[in-house]
């Protein structure tokens, strides 16, 4: 089958790509995002750490970088995927804009999910002389866990987005396969096997999101 002999080997390396990129691509966005994501909660209006110049400062830097078409934003970050890579091409490389443009957009999410814990919860831990850090990690953190699933499944499934759109610049994965190999070639059979796998792909992460955070609200309804 030409199908099989032709495509199936390009097919499982740029999978294999595009998975690389998006697991050290999340890992570094939750990294970056997370952090930033409890600040703008904590820091808000009547919250435990209420700081108003602060939260303005952080919401203004996420939106700035939110703002940014994440085609633009690759190309401005470049030089330092150049500068901690030391190329600009590749899996590896795309990891850089990949993780900071994504950190914004999951610090969002973040803080979506723990507004959502009621006050009453954090208003009584405050009452028997909790600490910010601890409210953070024994409040806010666990009651929010479900809906932080879910958010974190959402920015995964986005992030596997932005790889198709880095594969547009040599960073390989499913996106450098269907342009290069489908599109420039006029090849639709390469173009409808790869749509169908990351099809495959998002569905399964998000079902997979969906299970974890449902087994999280049965336990917490127990």
């Amino acid at each position: 089958m030409a199908l099989a002999n032709d495509v199936l080997p390009l097919l499982g390396v740029a999978l294999l790509e595009t998975l690389y990129m998006v697991l050290l691509s999340t890992l570094a966005a939750l990294a970056l995002g997370f952090p930033l994501g409890i600040a703008l909660v904590v820091t808000s209006k009547d919250h435990i750490s209420e700081s108003p110049n602060s939260n303005n400062v952080l919401g203004t830097v996420v939106n700035i970088f939110r703002s940014f078409p994440f085609i633009i934003l690759i190309v401005i970050l470049l030089p330092l995927s150049r500068f901690l890579i030391g190329t600009t091409l590749g899996s590896t490389a795309a990891v850089v804009p990949l993780a900071i443009g994504s950190a914004p957009f999951l610090a969002r999410i973040i803080e979506n999910s723990l507004k959502e814990v009621e006050k009453g919860k954090i208003e009584a831990a405050l009452a028997i002389g909790a600490k910010s850090a601890t409210i953070i990690w024994k409040v806010l953190i666990p009651e929010a866990l479900p809906s932080l699933v879910r958010g974190i499944t959402l920015a995964i499934i986005t992030i596997i987005g932005f790889t198709a759109t880095a594969g547009a610049i040599g960073a390989g994965g499913l996106g450098s396969l269907a342009i290069r190999f489908g599109y420039m070639r006029y090849r639709d059979d390469i173009l409808i096997v790869t749509v169908v796998v990351l099809v495959v792909l998002v569905e399964g992460i998000q079902w997979t999101g969906n299970f974890i955070a449902r087994r999280l609200e049965n336990k917490q309804h127990k």
